[in-house]
Formats: C-alpha cells, structure tokens, sequence
C-alpha cells in the first residue's frame, strides 16, 4: 500500500515525457491516475499501460486544450471514470512549447500558447475545484524560464509568470479547504521527445556546465518533486515555486 493509496490524481498531459513520470509515480504510489491526453492517444495509452504493468490503476481522457469546450470535454471524461469519486490530485502539466523570439512569433502562436498553457490550466481548476476533497493538492508546471533571460522564449516564459501567479494567490485562496497549490519549475529535461535537441554537439555539456549539480534532469526528476508536493508530507507548503531545476544558471562557478 503506497501513500497514496485511496487518492485520485488528473495529470494533464500524462502521454508522455514529464507528464508520463508524473502518472506513473503518482500510480506507484498508489492513487488511480487520469492520465490525460491531447492528441496522442496511443502515448496515454501506452502510459496507462505502463502503470496496469506495474500493478497501478489508471485510464485515459482525451481533450485538446486550448480550444473550444476544452474543459467541458475533458471532465466529461474525468467524471464519467471517477463515477462519483472526488479528485484529489490536479496536476496541470499540459502545456505548449516555446514559439520562438519576439521577431518571429505570430500572433496566432501567441494566443495559442496562452490558450493552452494559462487558459486552460486556469479554467481546469475551476471546473475541478467541486470535485476536489478538501485537503487536496494541486500543482501546475511552470519552467525555469521565468528566472531567466531568454530571448528565444519570451512569450512562454509570460505564460509561465502568469501560473506561478495563478498558483500564489489560489494558495491563499483556497486555504481554508487544506488545499495546497503548487507551481514546480523543471529546468532543462531532457526526454524521449526533446533527446535530439540535446544530441546538438556540445549542447548538453554546455548546460551541464551550468547547472550546479553538473548534469541534465530527467523526467523522474521532475516527477518525484510533484509527488512529494502531492503526498501528505508536504501539507505545510502552499504557493511556492519549487524549482526542480538541479540549480540551472544559479551564478558564476569558480
């Protein structure tokens, strides 16, 4: 019996790379998992597959964010595969990828990102909040590019300020039910999806380089700060961001 054992968990984007580690770690610990999707249902599949292996519980929902009806769709879905259980986990971990420097980005790339990587994130707690137990957790995935000057990711570092925003003032909000809201800010992660983005020569090294623990993150990096945000240990800490980084761009190293 884990920890979590009892508990229900939707993890936005659970088909693969961070939000896959988070599903299954979530599963291992015991809760059944809601491992949504927005277009790859063969990548949720495989995760919820991944968890019955390992002796979890877990099923898939499939609603593309940022669009119309996307939360409507979404708790259809939830609701229908809780069958009258409450929510204990929300994990919005969803998200689009950076559009590029403020010379390129359209505005059609901008509105899409804040549709889905804000908007969305913004609205599923809403939707969630009368499903979810009181004492319940929820953490969003921010990025440490809120910390740091990037040119090439402005407009998804802006997405990234606004949920940290978001998970600060729902903190003191929603106190008063025990619920702890979270934001956790990877670094540079690298995945199944992103690995050749790393294959670039000198590329990993160069960020190993600066990053204080000497080395990329990988998904169960991330994975395991969520879980203990999500597990009763961590019932004292509301609105932080907890950067999951491995010390990326700390300062100088002498």
């Amino acid at each position: 019996m884990g920890e979590l054992t009892g508990r229900t968990a939707l993890v936005t984007g659970a088909s693969r790379g961070i939000g896959r580690a988070i599903a299954t770690r979530l599963a291992a610990k015991g809760a059944t998992v809601i491992a949504h999707f927005g277009t790859d249902e063969e990548g949720a599949t495989a995760t919820v597959d991944e968890i019955g292996r390992a002796g979890g519980t877990a099923f898939a929902v499939g609603a593309e964010l940022g669009v119309d009806g996307d939360v409507e769709t979404l708790f259809a879905g939830v609701e229908a595969g809780l069958a009258g259980r409450p929510l204990d986990i929300l994990v919005n971990n969803a998200a689009a990828p950076p559009a590029g420097p403020l010379g390129v980005t359209t505005r059609a790339e901008f509105d899409r990102l804040f549709a889905v990587n804000v908007r969305a994130p913004y609205f599923i707690v809403q939707r969630a909040l009368p499903l979810l137990r009181d004492g319940g957790r929820i953490v969003t995935i921010s990025s440490v590019a809120t910390r740091m000057a990037n040119p090439a990711q402005t407009s998804f570092a802006m997405t990234k300020g606004a949920v940290e925003t978001m998970s600060m003032t729902l903190a003191n909000e929603l106190g008063a039910r025990g619920i702890t809201v979270n934001a956790v800010a990877p670094g540079a992660t690298r995945t199944a999806a992103n690995g050749p983005v790393f294959d670039t020569p000198g590329l990993a090294e160069l960020i190993a380089g600066g990053t204080a623990l000497g080395r990329l993150g990988g998904p169960d990096d991330v994975a395991d700060v969520v879980a203990f945000l999500a597990s009763d240990a961590a019932r004292w800490i509301t609105g932080q961001v907890v950067d999951a980084s491995g010390g990326l761009f700390l300062g100088p190293r002498v």
